[in-house]
């Protein structure tokens, strides 16, 4: 039986807890993978850490734990990110979103994520066939354009959000993208 978009949604919290940056990373790779198309230049913009410190400070997104650079973000971080990435690619202005954030508890947000990021979160880990009795490898797959992907196993040392956003990007400016 194949597993529902929220469960799929709900694995990611095992990445935290990020700081800025990393949040930033993680959302910005599955935001990218939905393939949602932007409708205006904010939107365009992939969430950095400057954008979720923004967030933070206009009360888009909860307070963190920890301040400066000791601040730490959770799962519920992550799917406020997400909500406000898409539905800024939806064409809402940040004070609409921030009016829906307030009204919106947790299990219907990560409902709302899971549902826009549906079709990436299925392809986000992958398990490869066994190999000569080894446990089943998980992968992680990140788009960089239609009809290319990159894929890295898991346990590899460079399968950190950074790198893989670092990756992509330097990918898709070789292809001119």
């Amino acid at each position: 039986m194949a597993e529902s978009p929220v469960q799929l949604l709900r694995a990611h919290a095992r990445h935290a807890p990020w700081n800025a940056r990393g949040l930033a990373a993680h959302a910005a790779a599955l935001v990218d993978s939905a393939g949602v198309k932007p409708t205006n230049a904010s939107a365009r913009a992939m969430p950095s850490a400057r954008a979720v410190r923004f967030y933070v400070a206009n009360g888009l997104l909860d307070r963190p734990e920890g301040a400066g650079t000791a601040a730490t973000y959770g799962y519920r971080h992550l799917l406020q990110l997400l909500a406000i990435k898409i539905r800024q690619r939806e064409g809402q202005t940040l004070d609409a979103i921030k009016a829906e954030m307030r009204e919106v508890t947790g299990d219907a947000l990560e409902r709302r994520v899971a549902g826009s990021l549906a079709p990436a979160l299925s392809l986000q880990l992958e398990s490869a066939s066994p190999r000569s009795g080894n446990p089943v490898m998980s992968w992680r797959r990140v788009s960089i354009a239609d009809g290319i992907e990159l894929s890295i196993r898991e346990d590899t040392p460079a399968v950190t959000d950074e790198t893989l956003v670092s990756l992509r990007d330097s990918l898709r400016r070789q292809l001119g993208l």
